[in-house]
C-alpha cells in the first residue's frame, strides 16, 4: 500500500493525464464544495457538503489505490453522494433561493452534484457491463 502522500500524488497524476475536460470538471467541483466555507456559519447544508468534502477526498484516493483510474472510481460519489443528494433535495423547502446567496449556492451545488452523479452512476454501470477502461 502507498504512503498517504504517495497515493494523492498517484491520483493527482493519473488525473492530469486523463482529458483536460475532466481537469476542469474536477476543478469546478472543488470550487463549487469550497464555496460551503463562507456559508457554513449560517447553513447546514454547508456544514453537510464540508463533511462530504471531507469523506469523498480521502475515498477516492483510498479507492484510487485499489483499483486505480479506472469507472469504477466513480462509485465512491455515488455511495457519498446520493444519500447527500437525497437529503438536500429533502430540505428543498429552506433553501430560500430567492431570498438568499446561500439559497443560491445550494442550488449550483445540488444542479452540480446531479451532473456529476449523472456521470458517476454511467460510469459505474458501464464498468459493470466490462468496460474497464
Amino acid at each position: 500500500m502507498l504512503a498517504p502522500m504517495d497515493a494523492v500524488n498517484a491520483f493527482m497524476n493519473d488525473l492530469r493525464a486523463a482529458p483536460a475536460w475532466i481537469g476542469v470538471w474536477v476543478n469546478f467541483l472543488g470550487a463549487v464544495f469550497a464555496l460551503a466555507i463562507p456559508f457554513a456559519f449560517r447553513r447546514i447544508e454547508a456544514r453537510a457538503a464540508l463533511l462530504v468534502m471531507a469523506l469523498t477526498f480521502p475515498a477516492m484516493i483510498a479507492a484510487h489505490s485499489v483499483i486505480g483510474y479506472s469507472r469504477l472510481l466513480g462509485l465512491v460519489h455515488v455511495v457519498i453522494w446520493t444519500p447527500f443528494a437525497i437529503w438536500l433535495w429533502r430540505r428543498r423547502g429552506d433553501w430560500r433561493v430567492r431570498e438568499t446567496l446561500g439559497g443560491k449556492w445550494v442550488v449550483l451545488l445540488f444542479a452540480t452534484m446531479l451532473v456529476s452523479l449523472a456521470f458517476d452512476y454511467s460510469d459505474v454501470v458501464r464498468w459493470l457491463l466490462g468496460e474497464r477502461s
